[in-house]
This record gives C-alpha cells, sequence and structure tokens, in this order.
C-alpha cells in the first residue's frame, strides 16, 4: 500500500518546490506530529523539547532549527507559503476574496482524517494554553504578511496599501471565527461549510 500523502504536502507539489523544501516540509511534519501526540498524552506544560526530538528522532537542536520555541510546535505550520502560491496562480478576475476561499476550501476539502484530528489538536491547545494564545496575534501576522504580498501581486499595489490591509484583516479575521466557531461547537468537521459561510459573508460586502 502506498504511503498515505499529506494535504499540505499534495498542496506543496502543486506549488512545485523543490526537493530540498518538500524533505523540510516532512521533517517540521514529523516533529509537530510527535509534539502533538506528547501533548495529548502527557499534557503541554509536562512535554518537554527534548522529550519531543527523541519521539520525532531528531536532534533537540533539529527541532529548534524549525520551531525557535515550543509555543511554534502549535503555532506554525507550512500552508501560509503553500495558500500564497495557490493565490497567486489563480484567476485575475477572482476578488481576492473570492481567490483565497477557492484555495481554503481546495486546501481543506483533501485533508486527512488525521490531519483533521491534528487541526482539532492545535485549535484545543490555543484555546487552553494561555502562552499560545498571547503568542497567536504574532503568528497571525506572519500570515498576514504573506496573503498581503499575493494580494498585492494579483491587484498590482504594494503590501502596506491600506485597502490591501484592510481587505487581509477581514479576511484573517473571518478565518479566526470561522475555526473557532467550529471547536467551541465540536464541529470540526463542518470546518469546510462554515469557512465557506464566513468568506461569503464577506463577499456580500458585511450585510448586517
Amino acid at each position: 500500500m502506498a504511503p498515505t500523502t499529506s494535504a499540505a504536502e499534495r498542496s506543496a507539489r502543486r506549488a512545485a518546490p523543490g526537493l530540498r523544501e518538500r524533505k523540510k516540509i516532512k521533517t517540521r511534519r514529523a516533529i509537530r506530529q510527535a509534539a502533538y501526540r506528547l501533548f495529548v498524552e502527557q499534557g503541554y506544560d509536562a512535554t518537554p523539547v527534548d522529550r519531543i526530538a527523541e519521539a520525532a528522532e531528531v536532534s533537540v537542536s533539529t527541532v529548534f532549527r524549525y520551531f525557535p520555541t515550543k509555543e511554534d510546535l502549535v503555532l506554525t505550520d507550512e500552508y501560509d507559503v503553500i495558500i500564497a502560491a495557490a493565490i497567486r496562480a489563480r484567476p485575475l478576475d477572482e476578488s481576492p476574496v473570492a481567490a483565497l476561499r477557492r484555495v481554503i476550501l481546495d486546501l481543506l476539502g483533501r485533508f486527512t482524517a488525521a490531519e483533521r484530528k491534528e487541526l482539532r489538536t492545535r485549535l484545543t491547545l490555543v484555546r487552553g494554553i494561555p502562552a499560545l494564545r498571547a503568542r497567536m496575534g504574532e503568528g497571525l501576522a506572519t500570515t498576514g504578511a504573506a496573503l498581503g504580498e499575493a494580494m498585492a501581486d494579483r491587484s498590482g499595489r504594494a503590501p502596506d496599501d491600506f485597502e490591501v490591509r484592510v481587505v487581509v484583516g477581514a479576511i484573517l479575521g473571518a478565518l479566526q471565527e470561522a475555526v473557532f466557531h467550529c471547536l467551541d461547537h465540536r464541529r470540526v468537521e463542518d470546518m469546510e461549510d462554515t469557512v465557506d459561510r464566513a468568506l461569503a459573508l464577506l463577499s456580500r460586502g458585511l450585510p448586517l
């Protein structure tokens, strides 16, 4: 039986990264999966980084090379680059929100059951660990920068253009509310529909 590939890996291949980048993605995922398993078994605070390194069969220095802090194990992933590349590949006659809507739904639709379980673990950790909630803003800023550059490329504007920043901020806010709504209502399996509803609301121009 062929080994199962993740949605991130499949999307990365579509974005045509080199072999070196694909190896990095696999290493990051191995470390993160080991960390999540231990966080569930032992608790986040009770799991040291050296134990994560041992479980992932890498050195502690390798863990810190990919994830500079323990919080980064939960808050960072490889999706920013993949999503930005996919946005740039969408037809230029699509609106920014429509382009991202299609890209996000396409990515979520290819998630495996294991990836959905991992997503639930990540969201639960962020909701429950104060240190992760405190750092979440930094992760959103990084995602916003990647999306802003992709949106700017599509529109011929600068990444720090006011309207680009407002659109990206609105999109990130809608996505955050959508995923936490699913978590709060124990409906992570409905992620695609909820994200679709959130971005559709933006596309209609916030008609409240």
